[in-house]
């Protein structure tokens, strides 16, 4: 008596949704040199036409160099401003539960959608001497809009949702039983938090000061309104190339935008650095 084999119906080896890897990769490649690589090859391009002497006396005039420690200092300082009180935002909106949640955590977004020149506008009728928070500055001597602490208020408003919107994934994904496990292990809150929650939200909070930082390097229009631009005390980087544009010297213009794009690129690739050490340490532990 023979016995029949029955023999399942061949599947094709792979089922793609999307074209091939060759076609996906050109288009990729071809959308990425459209938006960003074409657009900087040219400012560099731009750039090299000048002579060495020329684009060294255009980046470090005292005039340029006071910009430069304006904006990268006050986006600095805005940046770690925002990793410690936006993870505490995104903490508060994970863990708890109160009225008015919702609307709150849609306030976080505002920085994204409100122009920059209406934020601008407001910083600087709230912060001004007679404004509703300036005011109650002003008695002591401390001047926040036109100055640069007013710049880096600014700086501040804007950068905040890239770290809560960076972190609160993060916390939203992340285990409760082994906090849990080190409560009853007779950890205190202090302990749990450095050896078990911080290690995880680390690499989420480098990654939202980077954010942070590479857009307020570039910030205009909420800045230009509250910092007063005053010459060598509160005029940032990006108006000194706005001015330079406007009295039609391309060459220092992109020159300067140069030294901005590779302090930037620095920054990010440091903190790029950082993060895949981190994911590299935490891998081992976890082994």
């Amino acid at each position: 008596m023979s016995s029949a084999v029955l023999t399942a119906p061949a599947l094709p080896r792979s089922t793609r949704v999307l074209p091939g890897f060759t076609l996906s990769l050109g288009f990729t490649v071809l959308y990425l040199s459209l938006v960003v690589l074409i657009p900087l090859s040219a400012l560099i391009i731009n750039t090299l036409s000048m002579s060495w002497e020329a684009f060294w006396t255009t980046v470090s005039s005292p005039r340029v160099v006071a910009s430069y420690r304006l904006s990268f200092g006050a986006a600095l300082a805005a940046a770690a401003v925002n990793a410690v009180f936006g993870t505490i935002l995104a903490w508060v909106l994970v863990r708890y539960e109160f009225p008015f949640k919702k609307l709150l955590d849609a306030f976080v977004d505002l920085p994204f959608a409100l122009p920059t020149a209406v934020a601008g506008i407001a910083l600087t009728a709230l912060y001004s001497g007679k404004g509703w928070i300036g005011q109650f500055f002003e008695p002591y001597g401390i001047k926040i809009a036109f100055t640069p602490i007013g710049v880096a208020v600014a700086l501040v408003f804007i950068g905040l949702p890239f770290v809560v919107r960076t972190v609160q994934p993060i916390l939203e994904e992340a285990e409760r039983e082994l906090e849990e496990a080190a409560a009853s292990l007779g950890a205190s809150r202090l302990q749990t938090f450095v050896k078990v929650i911080f290690p995880t939200i680390l690499p989420a909070v480098l990654t939202g000061f980077a954010l942070a930082f590479a857009r307020a390097t570039g910030e205009y229009g909420s800045v230009i309104f509250i910092a007063g631009n005053m010459p060598m005390v509160s005029e940032i980087t990006p108006l000194l190339i706005i001015t330079k544009l406007e009295q039609y010297d391309y060459q220092g213009a992109t020159a300067i935008a140069v030294v901005m794009l590779s302090a930037s690129f620095v920054m990010l690739f440091a903190i790029n650095l950082l993060q895949a050490w981190m994911r590299k340490r935490s891998s081992k532990e976890a082994r």
